[in-house]
């Protein structure tokens, strides 16, 4: 790393850093955060108890790697140097498969059932369902891990970079800039403050807890939803159960999905949801394309029920080059890349290797699925 990243990104860690502990326990401006910096300040979940107590567990002598992974090779080997790494593909050995004791980035039906002795999946992403709702996982009882919080803080910042290019018309300016032309004040659309405004945030958890701290520093009433409690920190004014989504959506004048793609969340953001918001209100998505019906979605914005949206996850993805969401106006869309900056991914391989040398000495584990709950 060269000190002008390992300054930038020690100055990243202390602005994510919540408790004192964390702040006092900073390295040095030239130094990179280590796992249990990371762990404290991103308040990541580590299981009760040492994987080692789990049936089936064993020092691991195979693992797989997806091939986006294989590259990193290197640094899984000095973090566990008694494993045999291997990349699946096409031409991957059957015995290599039936050897395999864990799958790094790999969750595919047709690597589970070829690999009777794998007992760990780890995903590089927060998003597991897929994975989760494989029958051999289920069936097997495998232990899966995620990213849960990784990316929070830059996935925050995107949500904050849509509600502030909507609510300032940047879309507008940004096409009167490329006609080269100076907006008429008199024709340009009304801006708006965020100072003062109610964000709802629909899911609580790591992604939409960083979303409320940066919503409340600019002054934002923030109310929430989650599905664990009702437990919130300071800066969020109302946490209510998912059955009060129609209820605080009322008042709402921004609504954040952050929520993980469940059987309860697929399809929330439908016809009679959109009905109940303010015709100024704007819907932002970073959660899960699915969570939202498009058809709906779309027909709130051409019939301005809604004032317009921000959308870094849609259904389906890629988007097609001919939905109407491409040329609303007052609609932001970017692919599905709020979670990918130089920060989040330097912060998930510091993570993923920590959870590697955890399995391996068989110490709890960063990050634990619950299978039943889908995340």
């Amino acid at each position: 790393m060269t000190h002008a990243r390992a300054v930038a990104t020690s100055l990243l860690l202390t602005l994510i850093c919540r408790a004192p502990l964390a702040l006092a326990a900073a390295p040095a401006a030239t130094a990179a955060p280590d796992a249990q910096q990371l762990i404290r300040a991103l308040q990541i979940r580590v299981a009760d108890q040492p994987v080692r107590t789990r049936p089936g567990w064993r020092s691991p002598k195979l693992i797989l790697l997806s091939s986006d992974v294989w590259s990193h090779r290197e640094a899984f080997q000095k973090v566990a140097p008694e494993v045999r790494f291997v990349e699946w593909n096409a031409s991957t050995a059957a015995r290599d498969l039936g050897a395999a004791d864990a799958a790094i980035d790999i969750c595919a039906p047709k690597v589970l059932e070829q690999a009777p002795q794998l007992q760990w999946v780890q995903s590089l992403w927060a998003g597991v369902e897929r994975c989760v709702h494989e029958k051999v996982v289920q069936d097997r009882h495998l232990l899966v891990t995620n990213m849960q919080r990784v990316a929070g803080p830059s996935m925050a910042e995107h949500v904050l970079a849509m509600m502030l290019a909507l609510s300032r018309q940047l879309p507008y300016f940004l096409s009167e800039q490329q006609h080269a032309r100076w907006a008429d004040t008199a024709a340009m659309p009304e801006l708006s403050d965020l100072n003062g405004k109610t964000v709802l945030i629909v899911g609580l958890g790591g992604i939409g807890t960083e979303v409320a701290q940066r919503a409340r520093a600019f002054g934002m009433r923030v109310i929430a939803t989650r599905a664990s409690d009702r437990n919130g920190p300071d800066y969020v004014s109302y946490v209510g159960l998912p059955e009060e989504l129609p209820t605080l959506a009322v008042d709402a004048d921004y609504i954040v999905n952050c929520a993980p793609l469940t059987a309860q969340t697929t399809g929330i953001f439908n016809k009679a949801f959109f009905a109940l918001l303010k015709p100024s209100a704007y819907f932002i998505s970073v959660g899960r394309g699915q969570s939202t019906v498009t058809t709906d979605l779309i027909e709130a914005l051409q019939s301005h029920r809604i004032a317009g949206a921000g959308l870094d996850v849609t259904d389906p993805e890629p988007l097609p080059a001919d939905s109407p969401l491409w040329h609303l106006p007052h609609v932001v869309i970017t692919p599905h890349i709020s979670a990918v900056t130089p920060l989040a991914e330097e912060v998930r391989w510091t993570l993923l290797l920590d959870n590697l040398r955890r399995y391996v000495a068989g110490e709890p584990m960063l990050s634990v699925v619950d299978i039943s709950k889908g995340y």
